[in-house]
C-alpha cells in the first residue's frame, strides 16, 4: 500500500498567553486525504492548536507547516489552501443561505461562473437546496452549521479545519454532520477537527491526537488506541452511602491478580482486567469484605473513554450547551 504524503507537520510548537503556557512541545503530522482530530476537554489546548495552523495565532515556539508551507513565513499561502469552520457561528440572520455563499464568493474573487457552480455543488453536498433561498433567521441549528461548512468549503480547500463542528446540536443534526465529513473523505479532501465528543472522534477520524494540560498524551487510529490498553473494562457502581469506601476498596484491588489498573469515577471504579472471569469474584470478594456494596456491576472490551482515561488520569469533562433543535 502506497503510503500517504503528509499535510500537515507540527514539530514541538508551543504558545504562551501571559507566562502561561497553552501548549507545549507538541509533534505530529497528519496525513493527505484523512480526518485527523484533536480530542480533548475544554481548556486543553485543541483550539490554539487549530488557529496556529489556521495563521490565526503565531506559535511561541516550534514550526508548522501546511502543505509545504510554514504557518508564520507563508501564512498568505497557507490560507489560499485551507477552509476554516470555527467553533462561533458567523451567519447574517437576514441572509439567505445562498447569498451568504454568493458573498463569499465575491470575498474569495471566483468568477461568477466558478461561484455559482461551487454553490449549486455545496447547497447538494449540505441538503439546503430546498431552503437556500430562505433567510438564515428561519434556520434550526443544525442547518446553520450545515451552512457554516458550505461555507468553508468554499473556496475548495485542500485541507478543512472544524472547530468543535457539532457542539451543541442535537443527536440527528450531529449524525447528518458526520456524513457530510465521510463525504469530504471521499473527496479527498484533509479533514482536522477540535471535539469533546469521545464518539465523534471514534466514529470520525483515521487518527487522533488525545490532548489534555497543553500536551499530547496519545495518538493513533481509535482502534488501535483500544486494542493497546489491553484487556476488558470492569465497571462497579456503589451507592451513595458506600462512596466513602471506594478509594479503600481501589487500593485493596490494585495489588491483586489478573488486574492491570484501577482509577475512581464519581459513582465507583473502573478496573481494567486480564481475565473477568477471574477478577470478578476477586473484586466482589474485596467490596465485600471491607463494606462496600456493590450495586451494579459490567464489564467492556475497552472504549475510547478508557483510553482517555488511562493516558490522562481522568474522565474527559463532557459539559456541553443544551442542544439545539433541528426543525
Amino acid at each position: 500500500m502506497m503510503e500517504q504524503s503528509v499535510a500537515i507537520d507540527v514539530c514541538k510548537v508551543g504558545k504562551m498567553y501571559d507566562g502561561v503556557a497553552a501548549i507545549q512541545d507538541l509533534s505530529f503530522q497528519v496525513r493527505t486525504g484523512e480526518v485527523f482530530a484533536l480530542l480533548g476537554p475544554n481548556g486543553a489546548g485543541k483550539s490554539t492548536t487549530l488557529r496556529i495552523l489556521i495563521t490565526l495565532l503565531r506559535p511561541t515556539s516550534g514550526q508548522a507547516t501546511v502543505l509545504g508551507y510554514d504557518v508564520v513565513r507563508d501564512a498568505d499561502r497557507v490560507r489560499r489552501l485551507i477552509g476554516y469552520v470555527p467553533q462561533e457561528r458567523a451567519i447574517d440572520r437576514f441572509l439567505t443561505g445562498r447569498e451568504h455563499l454568493l458573498l463569499l464568493g465575491d470575498l474569495y474573487h471566483l468568477s461568477k461562473e466558478e461561484s455559482l457552480r461551487r454553490i449549486a455543488e455545496l447547497l447538494k453536498l449540505v441538503d439546503l437546496e430546498g431552503k437556500a433561498d430562505q433567510p438564515a433567521k428561519t434556520y434550526s441549528g443544525g442547518m446553520k452549521r450545515k451552512l457554516d461548512i458550505a461555507c468553508g468549503l468554499l473556496p475548495n480547500p485542500k485541507i478543512l479545519f472544524l472547530d468543535e463542528p457539532t457542539l451543541g446540536l442535537d443527536v440527528q443534526s450531529r449524525l447528518r454532520i458526520w456524513d457530510y465529513v465521510r463525504q469530504l473523505r471521499t473527496k479527498g479532501i484533509t479533514v482536522v477537527m477540535t471535539t469533546n465528543y469521545l464518539d465523534e472522534a471514534d466514529q470520525l477520524c483515521d487518527r487522533l491526537a488525545i490532548i489534555d494540560e497543553g500536551h499530547i498524551k496519545a495518538l493513533g487510529p481509535p482502534t488501535e488506541l483500544k486494542t493497546g490498553l489491553g484487556g476488558d473494562i470492569v465497571s462497579v457502581t456503589v451507592g451513595s452511602a458506600a462512596l466513602a469506601r471506594v478509594e479503600p476498596l481501589a487500593s485493596a484491588l490494585k495489588g491483586l491478580p489478573f488486574i492491570r489498573a484501577v482509577s475512581t469515577k464519581p459513582t465507583g471504579l473502573d478496573i481494567r482486567v486480564e481475565s473477568p472471569e477471574k477478577a470478578l469474584p476477586a473484586i466482589l470478594e474485596a467490596a465485600n469484605r471491607l463494606s462496600c456494596p456493590v450495586e451494579f456491576i459490567e464489564y467492556h472490551r475497552p472504549r475510547l473513554d478508557d483510553v482517555f482515561v488511562a493516558h490522562t488520569g481522568h474522565a474527559i469533562r463532557e459539559e456541553f450547551p443544551a442542544a439545539e433543535e433541528e426543525a
